[in-house]
């Protein structure tokens, strides 16, 4: 798999606005879109001037960096919203959201969705009472998602519990801090997701 060894945060400064690909970090002063709020590199402060087909693809990078998921895979949502009864955009969306590592982040047992893919890729989660170690397995609504007993006194995780107020608890998610588990109650409304994706303009960049 593809591996990314340079900073996220300059992902941020390139779309502009907060990815919160970092944890805590993104949330204080030390963030690099507060302190920098233009794209990185010589021309970044620059006022370039968009094409259609870059405004869309830009919205596309955005949420692709997001959900930390490569061009193939997510390529691939793309191909399955469009596939499902509905709204192709809000599908995307709702498989995006379905995936485990953003189960995992969305219940506060990792400070990003990185993180949380990790703690998925060493084993440490389990949905239904079983061991799952692929971050792109899809949850759905009555799975029940924990930390592995094994795994409840890792630093990283009771660190995040404690801070996960600061983003907040979906209501789609029920969480039982102290026992290290959290169910899937329901899948997200489109009201429920961040309304600064615009997801239409990802379906439009892949109907070209």
């Amino acid at each position: 798999m593809a591996r990314y060894r340079d900073s996220v945060c300059r992902f941020c400064r390139r779309e502009t606005t907060k990815l919160f690909l970092k944890g805590d970090r993104c949330f204080s002063d030390k963030c690099s879109v507060e302190r920098r709020n233009y794209p990185p590199g010589q021309h970044g402060q620059g006022r370039p001037k968009y094409t259609d087909y870059g405004i869309q693809l830009r919205e596309k990078q955005k949420v692709r960096r997001i959900y930390g998921v490569l061009e193939k895979q997510f390529r691939k949502y793309v191909h399955l919203a469009e596939q499902k009864k509905g709204v192709t955009g809000e599908n995307l969306l709702l498989l995006l959201e379905s995936r485990l590592d953003n189960m995992v982040f969305r219940m506060g047992f990792a400070a990003s969705r990185a993180e949380a893919r990790q703690l998925v890729n060493h084993g440490h989660i389990q949905v239904n009472g079983r061991k799952v170690s692929i971050p792109s397995f899809l949850t759905k609504p009555g799975n029940a998602v924990e930390v592995r007993e094994g795994s409840r006194s890792i630093a990283a995780i009771e660190e995040s519990l404690k801070t996960v107020s600061r983003r907040g608890m979906p209501e789609w998610l029920e969480v039982d801090a102290e026992n290290f588990k959290g169910v899937v109650k329901a899948l997200p409304t489109r009201e429920e997701l961040p309304p600064t994706i615009k997801e239409q303009l990802i379906v439009e960049f892949y109907s070209k």
